[in-house]
């Protein structure tokens, strides 16, 4: 009931940002690949929350960049029956081909880089699952509209590349965004 007693509460959905980075934070190499920076379990344990949460939200870059699907898949490519409401943020178009066009469930852009006018969008929904690059991830937690993260770390240093979060608005160790460890687990 968590999610639904915090939007009851709250008159928003409770957020959950994931972030996939290798252990020295980053979520690219220096020449921007990322796929794979963790492995099959981790996937298999990204889409079946994906399966649980009402809308998923990355940004046009990703969208631009990756290309993704935005669906709930099993291991075996099959969708799961429950499938998100796919959002981009961003002023950006979404390309007429996109894979996030077609599929199972809605496609909602938000025009605009402010994750408040998601959430406002989404305002009936129970559950977000925010899953963009580190621009979208920053964005959200500058806004203090991450209730939760899901981080998933791989057992790999790269030494440079894309950081895992792109915030301007700490400057200082004072300024962190600080959450509580409720929980680790092994995948894979």
């Amino acid at each position: 009931l968590r999610q639904w007693l915090f939007q009851r509460e709250r008159g928003r959905p409770f957020v959950t940002a994931k972030i996939a980075a290798t252990l020295d934070g980053r979520v690219a190499a220096s020449d921007g690949t990322s796929q794979w920076i963790t492995g099959a379990a981790a996937r298999e344990h990204a889409h079946a929350q994906r399966a649980r949460i009402d809308a998923i939200v990355v940004g046009t870059g990703t969208v631009i960049a990756d290309d993704p699907a935005l669906t709930a898949r099993r291991p075996d490519g099959t969708l799961y029956s429950h499938q998100p409401t796919r959002v981009v943020l961003g002023l950006r178009d979404v390309p007429p081909t996109a894979r996030v066009r077609s599929g199972p469930s809605p496609l909602l852009h938000v025009a605009s880089r402010d994750p408040r006018e998601v959430v406002a969008a989404l305002r009936d929904a129970l559950h977000v699952l925010v899953e963009g690059g580190p621009a979208i991830i920053g964005a959200f937690l500058a806004a203090g509209l991450v209730d939760e993260l899901h981080c998933y770390l791989a057992p790999t240093v790269l030494g440079a590349g894309r950081a895992a979060v792109d915030d301007g608005t700490v400057g200082t160790l004072a300024d962190a965004h600080r959450f509580i460890r409720t929980g680790t687990r092994g995948l894979g």
